[in-house]
C-alpha cells in the first residue's frame, strides 16, 4: 500500500546516515538516563523536591522503561515497526511537555512511569530495526557514541538553564529531542524482520545456551559498572579528591570514552568478535581495580577514562551479539531489557553495600567479580559467532 510516507528519500539501510538516524530512534527512548543526573539535580534545586523523592522519579522511568521492553520483545516481531515508534515519539512529547507544569511529586511519579514504558517500548523496537541491519555492532556503536555525546553535552549544559528556566527546560530538551527525532523516521527505509540472514537462526529456532550466555554478561557487565558509575562522585571524594577535579575527570572522561564506541564503528568485525572482547574485558577489569588506588588523582582520572572507553566498546559488541539469534530483532528488543535492568539493579546493590558500612573497598571488589563474570560468560559465544562466521565465509 503505498503512503506519503513513500515519497520520502530513504537514507541506504546499511550506510552511516541510516545508522545516526537509527542511534537517535533507540536514544530518544532512553535519553532521559544520559542526564538523570541533570534531572534529578533539577527536581531537586527547581522544584524543591527531597533528593529521595527525585531519586524514585528517576528510578520510577528506568523500571517503566524495562517493563517497556518487554512489551516491545512481545509485539515487535508481528507488528510493523514504523507506526510503532511515531506514536512512541509523539507519546514522549505529549508526556515531556506535559511535566512541565507538574509541581506535585505525586503527580509526577506515575506520569514519569508511563514516559518510561513508552520509552522503553521505543528503544526496544529501534534495537529489533537495528538488528536487521547488515552490520548492528556499527550500528551499536554508533548509537553509543550518540548517547555518550549528546549526554555529555546535556550533563555540561542543562544543570546551568535549571537556576534561570526552571525544570521547564529539563522536560522541553527531551520533548525537542524526541521531535528532531521524529522527523527522522520517514527517511528510513523499510528493514522487513527477514532482510538479513543471521548464521544460528535455522528455521526460526533460537539455539538457547548462546543467548543466554550473552544476556547474562549483558546484565552482569551493566550491573557492575552502573554500580560504580552510579557513586562514582562520592568515591572520588571518600577517597579525598576535590569536588572540582572529580567534576573535571568526569567530564573528561565522558568525551574520551567516545574512543570505545567510535572504535567499533571503524573496527566492525574485522577481527570477529572474540578478541575485541577479550582485550576489553581485561583492560576493564585493569581500570576497575584502578580506583583502589583513588587517593592518587591520576589514578581516579584514568580509571574513569579507561573503563568508560572499554564500557562502550564491549556493550556495543554485546547488543551486536544478541542480533545474531534471529532475523526480526526480537533477541535484541530482550537484550534492551535485560541491559535496563543490569543499570537499575547495579546502584541498589552499590548503596546497600555501602549502607552496609563495608566500603568503596568492597564496592569496587564487587564489580570487579561481576566484570570477571561477564567476561568469561561472553567469550564463549564470541568465539562460537566468529567461528561460524569464519565457516561462512569460507564457503561463500
Amino acid at each position: 500500500m503505498n503512503t506519503s510516507i513513500s515519497r520520502f528519500p530513504k537514507a541506504a539501510p546499511d550506510g552511516l546516515l541510516a545508522a545516526v538516524f537509527l542511534a537517535f530512534l533507540a536514544t530518544a527512548g532512553l535519553f532521559y538516563v544520559n542526564i538523570l543526573a541533570a534531572i534529578v539535580d533539577g527536581l531537586v534545586s527547581g522544584m524543591g523536591l527531597s533528593e529521595g523523592a527525585a531519586g524514585n522519579i528517576g528510578s520510577a522511568n528506568i523500571y517503566g522503561a524495562a517493563l517497556g521492553g518487554i512489551v516491545a520483545f512481545a509485539v515487535v516481531k508481528r507488528l510493523p515497526w514504523r507506526p510503532m515508534v511515531v506514536l512512541a515519539l509523539i507519546g514522549l512529547i505529549a508526556l515531556d511537555l506535559g511535566s512541565i507544569a507538574i509541581r506535585s511529586a505525586e503527580i509526577l511519579l506515575p506520569l514519569r512511569f508511563v514516559h518510561g514504558l513508552i520509552g522503553g517500548f521505543l528503544v526496544g523496537t529501534a534495537f529489533s530495526v537495528i538488528a536487521r541491519t547488515q552490520s548492528p555492532d556499527r550500528t551499536f556503536g554508533m548509537l553509543l557514541f550518540v548517547q555518550f555525546g549528546l549526554g555529555g553535552l546535556g550533563v555540561m549544559f542543562l544543570p546551568r538553564l535549571v537556576p534561570i528556566f526552571g525544570t521547564q527546560a529539563l522536560f522541553l530538551s527531551l520533548a525537542v529531542f524526541s521531535f528532531a527525532t521524529l522527523l527522522m523516521v520517514p527517511f528510513l527505509d523499510r528493514y522487513d524482520a527477514d532482510r538479513v540472514s543471521r548464521p544460528l537462526v535455522n528455521k526460526d529456532k533460537v539455539r538457547t545456551l548462546p543467548l543466554v550466555q550473552t544476556l547474562a554478561a549483558i546484565f552482569l557487565f551493566q550491573m557492575a559498572n552502573m554500580a560504580l558509575l552510579a557513586f562514582i562522585i562520592h568515591l572520588g571524594r571518600g577517597y579525598g579528591l576535590d569536588t572540582n577535579f572529580v567534576s573535571m575527570a568526569l567530564g573528561l572522561a565522558t568525551w574520551i570514552a567516545l574512543i570505545g564506541p567510535l572504535g567499533v564503528m571503524v573496527i566492525g568485525l574485522r577481527f570477529g568478535r572474540f578478541w575485541p572482547l577479550a582485550i576489553g574485558i581485561v583492560l576493564t577489569l585493569i581500570g576497575t581495580a584502578l580506583f583502589h588506588l583513588s587517593a592518587s588523582p591520576w589514578a581516579y582520572l584514568l580509571a574513569n577514562c579507561g573503563t568508560g572507553i572499554t564500557w562502550g566498546m564491549a556493550i556495543a559488541y554485546l547488543f551486536g551479539m544478541t542480533a545474531e539469534f534471529d532475523k526480526s530483532g526480537r533477541t535484541s528488543a530482550l537484550g534492551g531489557f535485560v541491559s535496563k535492568m543490569g543499570l537499575a539493579t547495579g546502584p541498589m546493590i552499590a548503596g546497600r553495600v555501602l549502607d552496609a558500612g563495608l566500603g568503596f573497598g568492597s564496592l569496587i571488589n564487587l564489580a570487579l567479580i561481576g566484570l570477571a563474570l561477564s567476561g568469561f560468560l561472553m567469550l564463549f559465544p564470541a568465539r562460537n559467532l566468529d567461528l561460524v562466521n569464519a565457516q561462512n565465509n569460507t564457503q561463500e
